[in-house]
């Protein structure tokens, strides 16, 4: 009995390692035919990382490459001068008085005010600049927003020995500056026009709220900027109708450093420091006895008004 109980067990336990094998089998063929795929995806991965990492490197060259040119292409017109560590650039023309001082609106400088500027100086001296980051002048490691900006235009025109009484003429977000600084150094303005000016009641947040909040400081690095470290903004700016239409001569020096990563980051900052600069520009309520115009170019189309 033990014989045939041993013998019949035999064949079984040799069934029993065919079957094994036989998965086995299966399982070493299944992962040999899923096998090749892995390695095919992965050079696929590297292939667009390498190609990624190419674009942004030519993209980098070609931004730098563009940026050296262009300011040897079109040198600023006015000034530069250092009000604390970075440098403004002003460009002052006519002569008389009082003198008009342009303020330019959100993201935008004094290039755009060149036709304004020269029929105004038929008249008087005007003053058109550039806020720090924009246009021709240098980055500031402050924050951007109006308190600040109507300090350094005070600080600039008293370096750049530009006597007052000042007219100040303040556009869109600019009109926020012009307010402060009418009413932080009210005995060297003699009047104010705002052209399509913001105004505080424009604000989606009480004021009160926004004031005890931190204003944004200038960022090192954003999406934004990093778009135009690598020339996209530069490429994109004209189909995306990110230029300006001004005049032939005008619009070359423009689009090459509104695309700017330096330009395009600082834009960011203002943006991300308008709700602050309207609560500060609504702390001002009154401009006394100054003289005021208001230019517009549509009546009751802004809430706040």
């Amino acid at each position: 009995m033990s014989f045939h109980s041993i013998s019949s067990s035999e064949p079984d336990a040799a069934q029993g390692s065919e079957v094994q094998t036989s998965g086995d089998r299966t399982a070493v063929s299944k992962e040999f035919q899923s096998s090749p795929n892995k390695p095919h995806r992965f050079r696929w991965l590297v292939r667009v990382v390498v190609l990624l990492v190419g674009l942004t490197l030519a993209g980098t060259v070609y931004e730098s490459v563009a940026e050296t040119s262009d300011i040897r292409a079109y040198p600023p017109r006015g000034q530069m001068v250092d009000v604390g560590g970075y440098r403004l650039h002003i460009n002052c023309t006519g002569t008389g008085s009082p003198t008009v001082i342009i303020e330019a609106g959100l993201g935008d400088w004094s290039l755009p005010w060149n036709a304004v500027q020269e029929e105004v100086a038929k008249t008087t001296r005007v003053c058109t600049y550039d806020r720090a980051g924009m246009g021709y002048s240098e980055a500031s490691p402050l924050a951007r927003n109006a308190q600040q900006f109507a300090y350094e235009l005070h600080t600039l025109l008293e370096r750049a020995n530009v006597e007052g009484p000042y007219v100040l003429v303040g556009h869109s977000s600019g009109g926020l500056t012009v307010r402060i600084f009418a009413h932080d150094y009210p005995t060297e303005v003699a009047g104010l026009v705002l052209i399509d000016s913001m105004s505080p009641g424009q604000m989606t947040q009480p004021p009160a709220e926004i004031t005890s909040q931190t204003s944004y400081q200038p960022s090192a690095f954003s999406l934004p900027f990093f778009l135009g470290r690598i020339g996209l903004v530069r490429l994109l700016a004209e189909p995306l109708g990110l230029i300006q239409h001004l005049p032939a001569e005008t619009q070359p020096a423009y689009a090459a450093f509104t695309v700017t990563p330096q330009t395009t980051q600082t834009f960011v900052d203002e943006l991300s420091n308008l709700q602050m600069s309207l609560a500060q520009a609504n702390a001002v309520s009154s401009f006394g006895d100054l003289p005021l115009i208001v230019l517009t170019g549509v009546i009751d189309e802004q809430d706040g008004w």
